[in-house]
């Protein structure tokens, strides 16, 4: 008895071993708790050739616990798509910017994107702290325009063309805003990500001091590498 124990602790030491030997310096773990989900499938995607590539997936049931494992080359943008079999795909899916290390999601199988805790990720917390400034911008923009459409037959002229100027007023501080945060944040792999997304049709010539103000790292990076060949394409 106490042979087999001892070789039965063996065979667990030796796979504990070979699971460590696999992770690398680019091996990213993303790994959380769906707090009240009893059954779903939840899949780990990345987006590839416009379309979202499912990497992994696990099966839960009865508990709201996962893991997933991937060789990653530089940080990027990684989405968890839940599907609850509800026939609802509203607030299903978590979008996160991954990088190698550790990273934790937690959240509810209710709130699923709209109450996740992440950690784990420096470049996640830049990317949500960018997220949420521009949202205050779209917030504005949605307000302004509700004031807008239900007056516009009743509107003065002057009051539709102070509505439209505080419109363009937000529109230009929400440029703003994207081109000094790519300025201000040449170390951040988010910086190319959503100069891209958000300020391509800007002024080449900001782009450019965005682009050659980067790290190395990051102009080596996936999305470093896509906006060197989207300035290139623009000459």
């Amino acid at each position: 008895m106490r042979l087999a124990k001892y070789l039965l602790l063996l065979s667990v030491f030796g796979i504990t071993l070979t699971s460590c030997e696999k992770k690398t310096e680019n091996t990213m773990t993303v790994s959380g708790v769906i707090d009240g989900l009893k059954k779903g499938t939840l899949y780990f995607q990345k987006a590839k050739d416009s379309t979202l590539a499912t990497l992994d997936s696990i099966v839960i049931k009865g508990n709201g616990g996962f893991s997933f494992s991937y060789e990653i080359e530089s940080p990027e943008l990684f989405y968890l798509y839940l599907d609850k079999a509800d026939n609802n795909e509203i607030n299903d899916r978590i979008t996160f910017f991954g990088e190698p290390g550790d990273i934790v999601i937690n959240t509810a199988w209710n709130t699923f994107d709209t109450n996740s805790d992440i950690s784990g990720s420096k470049s996640h917390i830049k990317f949500a702290e960018f997220q949420g400034m521009l949202s205050k911008f779209n917030t504005r923009e949605l307000e302004l325009a509700q004031e807008m459409l239900p007056k516009e037959n009743s509107l003065s002229t002057e009051q539709f063309d102070s509505i439209q100027n505080l419109r363009q007023t937000n529109l230009l501080r929400r440029y703003q805003y994207v081109l000094n945060f790519g300025l201000s944040n040449p170390n951040s792999y988010v910086t190319p990500y959503v100069t891209l997304i958000e300020a391509s049709d800007a002024n080449p010539k900001y782009l450019d001091s965005i682009y050659n103000a980067l790290d190395e790292k990051v102009a080596n990076s996936k999305y470093g590498k896509r906006l060197e060949t989207y300035l290139k394409g623009l000459k």
